[in-house]
Formats: structure tokens, sequence, C-alpha cells
């Protein structure tokens, strides 16, 4: 008996990578899966259904069951069809994995207008119509679980990333409303930064030494690392987890820390632009967030 036993789970983007791997692994604790994959590029170009298919046929090798859907979670259409997919299938449905995503890296001042809304189009608005999708099913059966993909481009920050990482800190947002929203209903919702070596981050051109050493660390951490807390999450055993944020990296599990306000600086006469300038800025200076990239903040080698 596994902790998913008797569950029903959509995994989106699980035709490869990660998605792939926590389809696998919520398979084999018991659930029946949606694998979900429109088997476009990197890029966000094409479709293929053969990966999805190739996760299907896995799962059922090892003795589980699964349903092959190829639609885009970018669909609102696309996203309810596949819940009462599940649900014509096996009748109930547990718990969603967003894990859809695409990569346009560009440079800021470069990017253009079709870069930033395909990336928000698959991460955001999928995370959010899928979510949506299914919250009435969840509501109703006051049962049910999320687990989103965000990333450290968002929660730290990255180079050439200004549409992946505003995708990713917007599922940050999105999360954590659904959590307050759905607490009523005993729906739990949280967040998981992977570190992994996936075709998304084989995409990403290495312009120097110390970028190519930073890819050689992430191929250590393979996307089979990332399943085992995303069907945790999934699970009746985190009962009393929700609107969190974790990371998974190799052989650690992370959890992040959330905005809250860190100092402040009181004048009971009000604020001019020059006091502002020359007393509260120098105040409030020595607590300014460095302008840090991932790769500043997660500096040893992975373990």
């Amino acid at each position: 008996m596994g902790l998913l036993e008797g569950k029903v789970v959509i995994v989106t983007g699980a035709g490869r990578g990660i998605g792939r791997d926590i389809a696998l692994m919520a398979a084999a604790q018991g659930a029946r899966v949606v694998v979900n994959d429109l088997g476009a590029t990197a890029w966000g170009e094409g479709a293929d259904k053969t990966p999805a298919m190739e996760t299907v046929a896995a799962i059922k090798d090892l003795g589980g069951d699964a349903v092959l859907n190829g639609e885009s979670v970018g669909d609102w259409g696309a996203a309810h069809r596949m819940v009462e997919q599940a649900l014509d299938t096996w009748g109930r449905l547990d718990g969603i994995v967003n894990n859809a995503g695409i990569l346009r890296d560009v440079i800021f001042h470069k990017m253009a207008e079709e870069d930033w809304d395909q990336v928000i189009l698959v991460h955001l608005k999928g995370g959010f119509n899928m979510s949506r999708a299914a919250a009435g099913h969840f509501r109703e059966h006051e049962r049910g679980a999320y687990v989103h993909m965000t990333s450290t481009s968002g929660l730290i920050g990255n180079f050439g990333q200004a549409n992946y990482a505003a995708a990713k800190l917007g599922i940050v947002g999105l999360s954590k409303s659904i959590a307050l929203d759905m607490q009523r209903y005993k729906v739990r919702s949280n967040c998981i930064a992977p570190f992994a070596w996936s075709r998304m981050i084989g995409s990403i051109p290495i312009a120097d030494e110390a970028q190519a050493r930073r890819v050689e660390r992430i191929k250590q951490m393979t996307p089979a690392k990332i399943a085992p807390l995303a069907a945790y999450l999934l699970s009746d055993a985190a009962a009393g987890v929700t609107g969190q944020i974790f990371s998974v990296r190799h052989n650690e599990i992370f959890l992040f820390s959330q905005n809250r306000p860190v100092r402040s600086v009181h004048r009971g006469e009000g604020w001019t632009p020059e006091t502002v300038a020359e007393q509260a800025i120098p105040a409030l200076a020595t607590s300014f967030t460095p302008l840090d990239r991932s790769a500043d903040i997660f500096s040893w080698d992975p373990v």
C-alpha cells in the first residue's frame, strides 16, 4: 500500500523530465494517473504525443494504471476536459501537479512580446486553468492537493529570464491564494522549486566557463530526486501542509522563506522626498536584499 493508494492525479508536462518521474512515482505509490503532455519543444512549438505515450506505457509496465492526455494546459477548455477525463475514467480526482512549462530565455531589452506571452500562458495561465478546473470537484468532496512547480529564477533571480521568473513567482502567489481560499474545504496547495537536469535546462546557452561548471553540477541532479516530495505533498500524510514553498536539490530539501517586512522607519511629522533621501533610505539600506542570482545563493555543490 503506497501513500497514494486509490487516488487519482493529473500530472502535466509528464512526457519527459520532472513530470515523467513524478507520474511514475505517483503510480508506484498507488495512484492512477492522467499523463498530460502536449509534446511541444522546449521553446513551446509543435506537438507530439509520443513522450506522453511512453510515460503511460512505462506506468502500465510497472503494473500501474494511466491514461494519455495530449492537450495544452494553456487552453481553458482543455484543462476542464482533463479533469472530466479523470472523472469519466476513474470517478474521482485527488491531486493536480502543475509541471508543464517552456523556456524562451532572452535578455530583457531584447525580449519579444510573443516570448513573454507564451511563457506566461503555459506556466501561469496553465497553472490557473488546471487549478480552477479541479477546484469545484475538490470543494464538493472536501479533499484535494495542488503541487505547483516554481523556480529559484523567480524566488531569487537569474539573467535572461524575465518572462520565466515572472511566471514562476506568479505561481507562488497563485498557490498561496489557493491555499487561503480553499483551506475551509480541506484543499491544500504547495510549491516546489526543483533543481534538476532536464531538456529545458539543457536548452540554456553556455556563455562562459563558470556557467559550464554550473551546468555540470546541475547534471548530477536527476528529475527523479523531485518525485518523492511531490508524491508526499499529494498524499494524506501531508494533510497539515499548505501554502508552503519547498525546493529539492539532489538529496537536499529546503523550505523557503516568504516575504515579510524586515525593517521599518518612522517619522512622526510624515515624509518628504528630501527626508526619504536623507533619513529613510540610509537607515533601510543596510537591510537591502542583494541583487543575487540563484547560483550566488546555492554556491556549494549538490550533496
